[in-house]
């Protein structure tokens, strides 16, 4: 679920707590958790409302007007659904990028990357992905694809299974191996 930033900032600080969408079928379930660029926003309750139920303290809870959140909500079709959220806390993918793996912890990152590179139709994959995150940082993510044959989307999702671990970072262009990827480089390199 896409937030304004502002929305993202009153979420944190607690003056958000609801959000209203329009959706053909449900897009969130309550305890679901959504990393954002403040952090994780949990969704306490999602359930199903009508618009004529809505109310002025409904739409001041959503940081908006009445007025606004109808208009808004009669953009798309579907069923509206009254989304209780809060601010869950930090992303923990940021303190793990910065934590240096000990050697039990490297040598199972190690064995997960070898993992998924067995698992991979196309072969191994994760050690030129981090070498050439490493080479060029910062730099686009559809140029990298490029110049090893694949396309934009399909690589950028390699390169958030590698971010699940904590082995690299986005920048506000393309990424740069963390801490913790380039300890694990080096491990995969010492092999």
């Amino acid at each position: 679920m896409l937030f304004p930033n502002a929305d993202l900032e009153r979420i944190h600080s607690g003056d958000i707590d609801l959000a209203f969408r329009r959706w053909k079928r449900p897009m969130h379930v309550a305890g679901g958790r959504q990393r954002t660029r403040i952090g994780v926003v949990e969704f306490v309750a999602v359930s199903p409302v009508t618009c004529g139920a809505l109310t002025d303290e409904d739409a001041s809870r959503a940081g908006t007007t009445l007025p606004d959140l109808l208009a808004f909500l009669s953009r798309k079709d579907g069923e509206v659904y009254r989304i209780e959220v809060r601010y869950a806390g930090d992303d923990e993918r940021i303190a793990l990028r910065a934590k240096r793996p000990g050697k039990k912890e490297t040598a199972a990152l190690v064995a997960k990357l070898a993992d998924m590179d067995r698992r991979s139709r196309r072969g191994p994959w994760t050690r030129e992905h981090l070498e050439l995150i490493e080479a060029r940082p910062g730099e686009l993510a559809e140029t990298i694809a490029a110049s090893i044959g694949r396309e934009k989307k399909p690589f950028k999702t390699d390169i958030r299974r590698l971010k699940e671990l904590g082995l690299t970072e986005s920048l506000p262009v393309g990424y740069r191996l963390s801490p913790r990827g380039r300890a694990v480089l080096r491990a995969l390199r010492s092999d």
